[in-house]
């Protein structure tokens, strides 16, 4: 079936005005997931003399799938839909976030997750994309109206970072503040305002340092080593060279804790090579790119401000997973957008990516409704 520039279908009209190189770019990190998922899953259920099954493979197949009808369904919304999506979810995933601080199963001393006839969901996850949208929503309305955006902005990010810091999960509070950081400077927030937001953010990981002792044993490691798991990570790089071992041909990933999510990207290094890992990176760069250019051409400071952010964040989630990998950051317990496993990270950035496609569509906008 093909679809003309004429047809005025709901699906054509949607195929016509979508960033499709975008979407392409993400079909083809689903793709990558899954085979990496292939991978990495007998490592993750198996053993150094011994390799397990496919099951962890199988269930991000299904993730996948989901969390493509995610992302489509996402991408048909409007700017005001795209609103009261985001208030649910934000409620939603703040509710989820604190009952499992409270009641949630304890996974190395952190209450994150709750458990559902037995599949484990992450809340935090989707207080990203939510928060996108409602920040871009008051900040829109500051610049428009003279509404206090960066006010409610704050007031809408204090109870998530506090959950967060008590679950504890680190990383998740790193990545929300930046996000909401960068979103007050794309609002074109002072800069000594921002500096100041600095400066509390640093004083938060002074916080963090002081109360949970992993934080100062990670950043220690860094300091010196690189710890255990970045130094197999180095070494399935180094083995791996351009081209890789070969698909199902890596060892190090049987060694390397996490494989399957945290360090997904070093058993792409080791089976494929730096030709994979290059083509990760450069689909991560023309997604984000693509995404923040179609945004600044927007009209709309609301479509401006809410799709650089969902774009912003997804990028810099990717940039921190792959730093960690090779070194160059701390280890932070981050996943790789659409490539890691885990059934709440890969729902939650799909949801990211398609309330950035929806909302960045080319809408042409009718005399009389530009006069309404």
């Amino acid at each position: 079936m093909t679809m003309s520039r004429s047809d005025t279908s709901p699906v054509a009209r949607w195929w016509w005005t979508l960033d499709r190189i975008s979407l392409i770019c993400i079909l083809a990190l689903l793709i990558i997931g899954i085979f990496l998922g292939f991978a990495a899953s007998p490592a993750a259920t198996g053993h150094a003399n011994a390799a397990g099954n496919f099951s962890y493979a199988l269930k991000q197949l299904v993730f996948a799938i989901v969390g493509f009808g995610i992302l489509v369904s996402a991408s048909l919304l409007n700017g005001t839909q795209a609103r009261i999506v985001a208030a649910c979810v934000y409620g939603l995933a703040l509710s989820g976030a604190l009952l499992a601080l409270l009641a949630g199963a304890d996974v190395n001393g952190a209450h994150r997750w709750l458990d559902f006839a037995g599949f484990k969901i992450e809340p935090s996850e989707f207080l990203k994309p939510a928060f996108a949208i409602l920040a871009a929503m008051f900040l829109a309305d500051k610049i428009k109206h003279g509404f206090a955006g960066e006010l409610w902005t704050g007031i809408f990010l204090a109870p998530a970072i506090v959950v967060l810091l008590l679950q504890p999960d680190i990383g998740q509070t790193a990545l929300l503040s930046m996000l909401c950081i960068a979103m007050l400077f794309f609002a074109g927030m002072s800069y000594l305002l921002l500096s100041g937001l600095g400066a509390a953010g640093i004083g938060l990981f002074g916080l963090a340092w002081l109360v949970h002792p992993h934080v100062r044993e990670r950043v220690a490691e860094f300091l010196s080593s690189g710890g255990y798991q970045t130094g197999l990570a180095l070494k399935a790089f180094r083995a791996g060279g351009i081209a890789g071992v070969g698909p199902g041909a890596g060892t190090i990933k049987y060694r390397l804790p996490d494989a399957h999510t945290d360090f997904v990207f070093a058993v792409a290094g080791e089976e494929f090579g730096i030709v994979l890992c290059g083509l990760i990176a450069i689909l991560f760069g023309i997604v984000t790119f693509r995404l923040l250019l179609r945004s600044a051409r927007a009209k709309d400071p609301f479509i401006q401000l809410a799709g650089a952010g969902l774009a912003a964040v997804t990028g810099l989630q990717a940039f921190i997973n792959m730093g960690v990998s090779l070194s160059i950051l701390p280890a932070k317990g981050m996943t790789l957008p659409f490539i890691s496993y885990g059934g709440s990270s890969l729902l939650a950035v799909a949801l990211t990516m398609g309330f950035a496609l929806g909302l960045t569509r080319y809408r042409p906008t009718m005399p009389e409704q530009q006069k309404r």
